[in-house]
């Protein structure tokens, strides 16, 4: 049977929850404090870019089962089930900010009316949902309403997240109470029928999965990202070690992808988190911790790389005490999202690189589809661009950060003629070598072990 719902926080994964939940055939209400945000939605534009989302969006708005309010009281009063899905950032020590959250269970507290299954959605330290559950038990006691607390933490690919949401690995459910489960099964018949697998397990359980998954991604990609490093050194190639490794059925290719290190609005703040909770539980996470340094330095070895380059171009010494490489040139930076298909830059590498690039004296033109009216918030000294080809106009170098469709075939010719220097550093392997060696660049990748070989082809004394 399907349930009214409400959704407490339209932010990224509040907006997939309530148009996915809406197009399972449930009643839903989404709620956020933004009343211009509300006021896109209910038009039927998403605040976010993401494939797929404004379709399932003006869909079940003209359904009728999907409308969105700031009026949280109301919602939460005339809906059954109550999704948490308000952000939880990452505070100073590394733990993750609460207050957002606190505040939507102070106001489910005032409004408890009869029976409701409050749902966290939102990724949460473990025991944050007995602290739910002890807080609401509090407050229902004297009004003598009851109520379930459900932990279910989402999964979703930013790029993906609309094919996530109808189409799960899997669906992880903390509860304990079998009327809460019986509701839970209503509320996601529709993944049931799909035979979806569902993990059902208590609230400290699925809070850590979550966490665990997260961290277990984010260290295979420092792990990966290291090896290309050290593929570099020795001159292997980093896409053929991983091709191996992938076929090892107890590793699986997934991940193993060498980059500019791993960013968004989960991996660094769920790690941090991960590490934050091991310390204060007295039980050190060393692996994760490593991860997140490896991550650190895999950025600031891009700049060394692109600094490598530059001075090879130019005939001086990168390790001359004093030496610049950077200073006063113009880099073309193609990429600024932390991954392809959002417009997502939270923790996003583009954002230390250009940093980076600026305290270094150069200047940045930069181009991506979907991230540079985000990315113009935070860095307006920027020359945002309207295309890749704009971007190298006036340019000396070419720096690949995102590893977007459109620039997986770009014209190198055209490229070659706009460029001051044919140079090119592409952190995320999307070009092919040989093409882009024939047309006369210079060129390096992650993890190939390129500029090393062509210095020691040239005998130079410059070595990566």
């Amino acid at each position: 049977m399907a349930k009214n719902i409400a959704v407490l926080g339209n932010g990224y994964v509040g907006l997939l929850a309530a148009v996915g939940l809406a197009d399972f055939g449930n009643t839903c209400i989404g709620v956020d404090v933004n009343q211009q945000k509300i006021d896109s939605l209910n038009k039927g534009i998403s605040p976010i870019y993401e494939p797929g989302v404004e379709e399932y969006l003006r869909r079940n708005l003209a359904s009728g089962r999907l409308r969105f309010t700031t009026n949280a009281a109301e919602a939460i009063r005339m809906s059954q089930v109550l999704f948490i899905t308000v952000g939880t950032p990452q505070m100073d020590n590394g733990d993750a900010d609460l207050s957002f959250l606190k505040q939507v269970v102070e106001t489910i507290a005032q409004n408890l009316n009869e029976y409701k299954v409050v749902v966290t959605k939102s990724t949460v330290p473990v025991g944050t949902n007995r602290w739910i559950l002890e807080t609401l038990t509090n407050a229902g006691f004297t009004a003598g309403i009851d109520f379930d607390v459900v932990s279910n933490p989402e999964f979703l690919r930013e790029g993906r997240a609309t094919q996530d949401f109808f189409h799960p690995d899997r669906t992880v459910i903390g509860c304990e109470s079998p009327r809460a489960q019986a509701i839970m099964e209503d509320v996601y018949r529709a993944l049931n029928l799909i035979s979806v697998p569902f993990i059902w397990c208590d609230l400290e359980t699925a809070e850590l999965i979550k966490y665990a998954s997260n961290a277990f991604l984010a260290t295979k990609i420092s792990f990966i990202n290291e090896m290309a490093n050290l593929a570099e050194a020795v001159g292997a190639d980093i896409h053929q070690v991983a091709k191996a490794m992938g076929m090892d059925g107890r590793i699986n290719p997934k991940f193993l992808h060498p980059g500019p290190g791993y960013g968004g609005s989960c991996f660094p703040k769920d790690t941090a988190a991960l590490v934050h909770l091991g310390n204060k539980h007295r039980v050190p996470m060393r692996v994760v911790q490593s991860a997140i340094e490896a991550n650190i330095k895999q950025k600031e070895r891009m700049l060394d790389k692109l600094k490598l380059l530059v001075s090879w171009a130019l005939h001086t010494d990168v390790d001359h005490i004093g030496s610049n490489p950077l200073e006063g040139k113009t880099i073309a930076v193609l990429g600024l999202a932390f991954k392809q298909e959002t417009d997502d830059i939270r923790e996003s590498p583009a954002l230390d690189i250009v940093q980076g690039l600026l305290l270094s004296g150069a200047k940045v033109r930069a181009h991506d589809p979907k991230a540079m009216t985000n990315f113009s918030k935070i860095f307006p000294q920027v020359t945002y661009c309207t295309t890749a080809y704009d971007a190298v106009e006036e340019a000396d170098v070419v720096m690949l950060l995102t590893e977007w469709n459109e620039y997986r075939s770009l014209d190198l010719d055209r490229i070659g003629r706009s460029v001051s220097h044919k140079i090119i550093l592409d952190t995320r392997n999307i070009l092919d070598p040989d093409d882009v060696l024939e047309k006369g660049f210079l060129y390096d990748g992650v993890g190939r072990g390129l500029i090393g070989k062509q210095v020691r082809m040239t005998h130079s004394p410059i070595h990566a």
